[in-house]
């Protein structure tokens, strides 16, 4: 067994994996939310969906793409290793333990808040990813160029009630999800300093926050607009 796969089959290198991979869907949901808020833009959804068509269909955004998916198989995958090994070693709680006040709500409960994302992202990527790409969607011509009409589908998707409750609420659940995973995933790879700390924390909550509200107001302003 080589040093590689020794480091990545150890406890540590799982944690590192989940860290690097987690970090790295971090960038992706600022990249997303970014190109997302096109949906604000009162064009009938044009510069929306000319965005759409380049993240499909550019190269460099289609290797990020790649990564992407590898990245949130890998964060899967070894979130479960580490949840099965943390229970092995520890089959019976402590007697004295309080959880509550040693830790955080979304750091006892990182498993569940992952799950209800993970669900989430499979319906997200059912609904929107997976029409566009393969979806017969209608199509609008800008400038003599044919592009796929992703904003219909948004814009008939966050017109359902339970459609637009289920996305607000998942937004609820990334966000405590965010709040311990940013910091943690910084201590992982052991860039603590008691200097750099506590502004690291502070731009995780922060980020835990305006990213997942940002998410959730895009549903909830298509819904009030045009419904």
């Amino acid at each position: 067994m080589s040093w590689v796969t020794k480091t990545l089959s150890s406890t540590l290198g799982r944690k590192l994996i989940m860290a690097l991979t987690g970090l790295f869907l971090i960038l992706f949901l600022t990249g997303h939310v970014s190109g997302n808020l096109l949906l604000f833009k009162n064009d009938g959804g044009e510069a929306f969906n000319i965005y759409a068509k380049f993240m499909t269909t550019n190269p460099a955004v289609k290797l990020l793409s790649y990564l992407t998916y590898i990245s949130v198989i890998g964060h899967v995958v070894y979130s479960i290793m580490l949840s099965s090994l943390n229970k092995s070693a520890r089959p019976v709680g402590y007697s004295n333990s309080k959880p509550s006040t040693n830790s955080s709500f979304a750091s006892r409960n990182m498993g569940v808040l992952g799950t209800v994302v993970l669900l989430f992202l499979i319906v997200h990527m059912q609904s929107f990813w997976y029409e566009m790409h393969w979806g017969e969607l209608p199509i609008k011509t800008y400038d003599g160029e044919q592009y796929k009409d992703l904003f219909s589908i948004v814009s008939f998707a966050f017109q359902n009630e339970l459609m637009v409750g289920g996305y607000v609420i998942a937004m609820g659940f990334l966000s405590f999800h965010l709040s311990h995973g940013f910091a943690s995933a910084f201590q992982t790879l052991g860039l603590n300093h008691k200097k750099y700390t506590p502004a690291i924390e502070a731009l995780g909550k922060i980020y835990s926050i305006v990213v997942p509200v940002l998410f959730a107001s895009m549903p909830l302003y298509i819904y009030f607009t045009q419904s």
